[in-house]
């Protein structure tokens, strides 16, 4: 199982053709918000299954905020960030994985990739493909084999 993860699009409608296509067709793309308009852009150039929860500059959508999925035997659970704090640490975020009993956790908001494995639990942010704030536009790609996890930042 191949997992491609973005966030943060921010209406930048033009990279999302190179952030798809950087993800290199996985089995199913996940969109973390910030902003959910922009699924209709990757869908132009992806086909397969997308899951998406709103951010915090996603007004009037009827997107869920949090999901969690069962993905190849894993528990995934995925929020934008903002809830959470996200910006200033990740202890309220690992309290609710730890909660749930979440395998990985994916969130975004900060526009800072990040991949932390605590508490046998995998936390992936994929930054942001359009407005990173540490100068490096990025997507994350999360592959699953044989019960192993091993989450990976591409730039873009």
């Amino acid at each position: 199982m191949i997992i491609g993860v973005i966030s943060d699009t921010h209406r930048y409608s033009w990279l999302i053709e190179n952030a798809v296509n950087r993800l290199n067709n996985p089995d199913i793309l996940i969109h973390l918000g910030d902003n959910v308009q922009d699924i209709k852009e990757i869908s132009k150039y992806y086909k397969g299954e997308i899951l998406n929860v709103k951010g915090n500059c996603d007004f009037a959508v009827d997107t869920p905020s949090e999901r969690i999925e069962n993905i190849s035997g894993k528990k995934v659970f995925m929020t934008h960030g903002h809830r959470y704090d996200v910006k200033y640490d990740l202890s309220r975020l690992k309290y609710r994985a730890l909660e749930i009993g979440a395998d990985i956790v994916l969130f975004g908001h900060t526009h800072v990739s990040q991949i932390v494995y605590e508490n046998g639990i995998w936390f992936v942010n994929p930054g942001s493909p359009a407005i990173s704030r540490d100068g490096f536009n990025s997507i994350a790609i999360i592959t699953i084999e044989d019960e192993k996890i091993n989450p990976s930042i591409k730039g873009i």
